[in-house]
């Protein structure tokens, strides 16, 4: 049986997570942005933009999964892994680039979404 004090704890997390529901139209448009700089590099992004567009993943990829969004969490990461790759070696910058527009699609219509497609 849960004890008296469970159900503030649990209210403040409820609190969070709708504050973190609240400003993922943001991060995703943060983003998309960051997306839109290493395109604008050319064939290659410049380090200063991959760095960047990575530490955006790689803070969805931790955060997302704790506010209910699981499956957005993991699908940034695997993109954030992507990108690593893409740092060694830019012929992988293409493929990583598409899964991530896969992935803000997705995001912008149900990022609660069990499933991925």
């Amino acid at each position: 049986m849960a004890a008296p004090l469970d159900a503030p704890f649990h209210a403040q997390l409820q609190a969070l997570a709708d504050k973190y529901a609240a400003g993922l139209p943001l991060m995703l448009d943060k983003i998309a942005a960051a997306l839109a700089a290493c395109r604008a590099d050319g064939a290659t992004p410049s380090a200063e933009h991959l760095h960047v567009l990575h530490e955006l993943l790689h803070g969805m990829a931790g955060t997302a999964g704790t506010f209910g969004f699981a499956l957005l969490g993991q699908q940034c990461r695997l993109v954030e892994q992507q990108l690593r790759q893409v740092a060694r070696a830019a012929p992988a910058w293409p493929a990583a680039a598409a899964d991530l527009d896969k992935v803000l699609r997705w995001a912008a219509t149900n990022p609660r979404a069990s499933t991925y497609d």
